[in-house]
């Protein structure tokens, strides 16, 4: 019988336990990790097998909404190793993600293991970046990054990624990534990110503390020294159909009526209409914070702010402030994800009224 590949059931868990045991002594796939892994995750679980024995595994997650997907784990029984089974596990997940829409595939690897690392670049995996204590015995990981779907690559990337502290300081959390691109030197803190907030809130939004609107972002990027231009394509408070108490409401108008003011007060270029022209804005050196549906990320119907990092013919890429731990995801899972230009326009449209809204950030011209 040859050698034969399926996708993992439940009835595979207890040999997957098995073969992780086997594979590895930190960082390991617990039983309840497979079995979430095999019936639950946004992703596929391929074994290899041979006259019913379990020999290999892959691991594939993707990430909900964009084009990327990570080979979360890979483990060969010793005595199937040095004969080409990594290689077509790996092959085989490949076409399992490019039938998922996705066009990059990233991984982590440790350092001290040149076999797999040989393993990756031999097809075509680059090194992207060095991440430290990242094991459980505190030993670094290399990042590596296939496009799996080929087309030209995007520019080099130099936002840097700051993960939101709360869950509602996605709009605080991006300005700081726009922030820091424009200024290398700034150091985001957690301090400034609680600040923007205060500043930027709109007090209440569909229940417990209310998110930043697009006019106190800009407000608080104006304060800060930069020449900022917001584009909203609707007039007047924002998000009152989320909220049925009406002293909230109140409460609401009045926060955006202050924004107004002080709007007209400051040279915050303002524009009603969108979207934006985002490859033109990136020529012209501007951070884009955008507000998102989250439905298309996490599945929940809620507004979102995000930074667009970069954007080439096939996708937008983007750094999402949010980490979702419940999908096994790290930060590094959250940066520069590509986004098809199609599913980046459904994203940028929230409501019933099909709002949209931007705030792009420059540096002050002198």
């Amino acid at each position: 019988m040859a050698l034969s590949f399926r996708v993992a059931t439940p009835d595979d868990v207890p040999a997957l336990v098995a073969l992780e045991q086997h594979c590895f002594t930190t960082d390991r796939l617990s039983t309840r990790s497979f079995q979430w892994m095999v019936s639950r995750a946004h992703g596929q679980l391929l074994v290899a097998e041979k006259h019913g024995e379990l020999l290999g595994y892959a691991l594939v997650l993707f990430h909900r909404g964009t084009s990327l997907a990570r080979l979360y784990s890979i483990a060969i029984a010793e005595s199937s190793r040095g004969l080409g089974l990594g290689k077509q596990l790996l092959t085989r997940i490949e076409a399992c993600a490019v039938e998922h829409d996705c066009a990059y595939l990233r991984l982590e690897v440790r350092t001290d293991n040149p076999g797999a690392i040989a393993l990756y670049e031999r097809n075509g995996y680059r090194r992207f970046a060095l991440v430290n204590d990242y094991y459980e015995d505190h030993a670094p990981a290399l990042r590596l990054e296939k496009r799996i779907l080929q087309h030209q690559d995007a520019r080099a990337l130099s936002v840097p990624y700051y993960q939101q502290t709360t869950d509602f300081t996605c709009g605080a959390a991006s300005l700081l990534m726009a922030m820091g691109a424009l200024e290398p030197a700034r150091v985001a803190q957690r301090r400034e990110e609680l600040q923007i907030w205060r500043e930027a809130t709109t007090v209440f939004m569909t229940a417990g503390h209310g998110g930043c609107s697009p006019q106190g972002l800009a407000l608080a990027a104006w304060r800060r020294g930069f020449r900022v231009r917001m584009q909203v394509n609707v007039s007047g408070p924002l998000f009152l159909d989320g909220v049925r108490d009406q002293h909230k409401k109140d409460v609401m108008r009045l926060v955006h009526d202050a924004f107004e003011e002080e709007l007209a007060l400051s040279d915050v270029e303002q524009v009603l209409g969108g979207p934006l022209d985002l490859p033109q804005v990136l020529r012209d050196g501007g951070q884009p914070l955008v507000l998102i549906s989250s439905y298309r990320l996490t599945r929940s119907k809620s507004p979102h702010w995000v930074i667009v990092t970069d954007c080439d013919e096939d996708f937008v890429y983007l750094h999402d402030p949010d980490v979702d731990h419940s999908q096994h995801r790290q930060p590094m899972d959250c940066q520069h994800l590509p986004v098809s230009h199609g599913e980046f326009e459904r994203m940028c449209r929230f409501g019933n009224n099909k709002l949209r809204a931007a705030v792009v950030v420059f540096r002050r011209l002198a």
